[in-house]
């Protein structure tokens, strides 16, 4: 059991924690990068206001049927991004996790170790069997990432994604508490 009070939302070079209103500049920032903008949402890549993340941001509440977390760097405590679960199905046991890690911190390893912290949380703190994901297609470093942290690729939805003016398949990718237990 001590075990787990060090683990807590603890990974090797992130930890993972409510965010508070000093961290909205920075997590504004964040959501705003460009890459944040054509890699992490599906929607037309027009940035939002600083009152859209404002608004997004003080809705965060872990009363809600999703959770939310800043991604800090150890070290330094630095907001490095952030990751959440969403669309959260108690009746059949899944839910959805997504992740968004600034430019400057990308391909350092902080987002698998941030997404394996999600993992072990879900698995250990949530009555989940599957934790379930969509990546596009071209972002290869997202997928090496998911990949490493034991998720399996379940299927393509064909040409999902308008970006850099073609279409772009989406993969859908599934991780469930078994395999984590093997791997986690």
């Amino acid at each position: 059991m001590e075990n787990y009070f060090k683990e807590f939302l603890t990974g090797q070079a992130i930890t993972l924690q409510q965010m508070t209103s000093s961290d909205l500049e920075a997590f504004v920032k964040i959501e705003s990068e460009k890459r944040s903008l054509l890699l992490a949402n599906d929607e037309i890549p027009f940035p939002n206001t600083f009152e859209d993340h404002a608004s997004f941001f003080k809705n965060i509440s872990g009363k809600k049927e999703e959770f939310i977390f800043g991604i800090f760097e150890k070290s330094t405590n630095e907001l490095v991004g952030s990751c959440g679960v969403y669309a959260i199905n108690w009746q059949n046991s899944t839910c959805f996790v997504g992740i968004s890690i600034g430019e400057q911190w990308q391909g350092k390893g902080l987002g698998t170790d941030a997404m394996k912290t999600l993992i072990h949380f879900i698995f250990n703190y949530m009555a989940i069997n599957k934790v379930k994901l969509q990546v596009f297609s071209f972002n290869k470093g997202a997928i090496r990432s998911y990949e490493k942290c034991g998720f399996t690729n379940e299927g393509i939805l064909r040409n999902e994604i308008f970006r850099f003016g073609q279409f772009h398949d989406v993969l859908l990718f599934g991780l469930l508490r078994e395999e984590w237990n093997h791997i986690g």
